[in-house]
């Protein structure tokens, strides 16, 4: 699908039940949902695309904004006839969740966010401004390398656009009237030790949100959802969404 402004994004589909679109975070991609979308789709029509630049969608732009992918999705979205529908999205993918629960409110059912955030704090700027692709671990590089088919372009175009969020203000800057808007089902998590956002700012983002939960993962950083924790998670987020 193409985008108003050139974007080429790459999706699949799994399924035929009610519509549930799957975001994963900076730096990942449509990959990282393969386990989950072929088993929830005996309960959801989902829908796994690649956020623009990433994976196999393209970006001629060399920018990133979570308002400019989330409305790549709104697109999407209506090009495949979907009015109503559900989401998980962890980290930036929760971000473009949020972009679409406050401008679209009443297309967005429920939602499931791991590791959002209403803006960028502080303590996360100077993390983000000196990111690069040498402090992965050599399993994540090998990781990023697989979901990215552009090869290392693609990559550096990826990181270069994580560290342009330390001086980012507008792309995320949520205020509580805009989240009390939400009308969605929303399930909060975090993990207590995540360097990126403090706690508080998932108790905010709870506190305004009307109809939300919130999870707070003990002894866990950012996207605390993999490993030991992945069979607690899938099952308490499918069943939020049921």
């Amino acid at each position: 699908m193409q985008s108003n402004d050139g974007v080429e994004l790459y999706y699949e589909e799994y399924g035929a039940g009610e519509p549930l679109i799957l975001l994963h975070g900076f730096g990942g991609s449509s990959l990282d949902w393969a386990p989950l979308a072929a088993e929830w789709a005996a309960d959801f029509h989902v829908i796994v695309p690649d956020l623009r630049g990433h994976g196999r969608s393209a970006n001629p732009l060399g920018t990133f904004r979570h308002d400019q992918a989330a409305g790549d999705i709104r697109l999407l979205l209506d090009r495949l006839g979907v009015t109503a529908f559900k989401g998980l999205g962890v980290s930036g993918g929760g971000n473009v969740l949020l972009h679409l629960a406050t401008r679209h409110p009443g297309r967005v059912r429920a939602m499931v966010l791991v590791s959002a955030t209403s803006h960028f704090p502080d303590q996360a700027r100077p993390i983000m401004r000196n990111y690069t692709f040498d402090l992965l671990s050599p399993e994540e590089q090998e990781k990023m390398r697989r979901r990215h088919p552009g090869g290392q372009p693609q990559i550096d175009r990826i990181f270069a656009q994580a560290r342009a969020f330390a001086d980012s203000y507008d792309d995320l800057n949520f205020t509580p009237r805009e989240l009390a808007g939400i009308t969605a089902r929303t399930l909060i998590i975090q993990g207590d030790r995540d360097p990126f956002y403090p706690v508080q700012i998932s108790v905010d983002m709870a506190a305004a949100i009307p109809q939300s939960s919130l999870w707070i993962v003990p002894g866990s950083g950012h996207g605390p959802i993999g490993g030991a924790r992945w069979p607690e998670f899938t099952k308490t987020a499918r069943a939020f969404l049921q």
